[in-house]
């Protein structure tokens, strides 16, 4: 008895759409490499999201999870699964507790279990297999904030 995945692209914060793109052909690629079976929300909805972080970004992280989670979990209702999960959860860099608050929450609203397991664990392990496999590797989390964050820590104001 195994365990039969179904992923799902939907990262409608990734900013700019060169990066948004870079991601996705990664997937695409992947799931050739790997046989994988992969569904896609196409969706670059960079204006949404700022119209719901801008003047809030201290809570950006928990608006991003929360419209990814939900899209997971209305599609897991919708296919029959029996639980969902998130790859955010591999990523030391992101908020974990939030990540399975949200789940939960998800869970409830679309009776679909949450399946919580601590994938940080496996991080440097997907690194070193994404390397050999040639695929795009991300620089930071996605969002146009994270890429000041994480391009800008060296710049001065004048």
């Amino acid at each position: 008895m195994g365990i039969d995945v179904t992923g799902l692209w939907f990262n409608p914060n990734i900013h700019p759409y060169t990066e948004y793109k870079s991601r996705l052909n990664a997937l695409k690629k992947l799931e050739i490499l790997w046989d994988l079976s992969v569904e896609y929300i196409d969706y670059y909805g960079l204006k949404e999201y700022l119209r719901n972080v801008v003047g809030n970004e201290d809570n950006r992280c928990e608006y991003c999870y929360s419209i990814r989670l939900e899209e997971t979990a209305k599609r897991a209702r919708e296919i029959n699964a029996d639980a969902f999960t998130t790859s955010l959860m591999v990523s030391p860099y992101q908020k974990f507790d939030m990540i399975i608050d949200i789940g939960r929450v998800m869970q409830e609203r679309y009776s679909v279990e949450f399946f919580v397991e601590d994938f940080r664990k496996g991080f440097n392990d997907g690194r070193r297999m994404s390397r050999e496999l040639g695929l795009y590797r991300q620089k930071y989390c996605g969002c146009i904030y994270s890429e000041m964050e994480r391009y800008g820590r060296h710049t001065t104001h004048r």
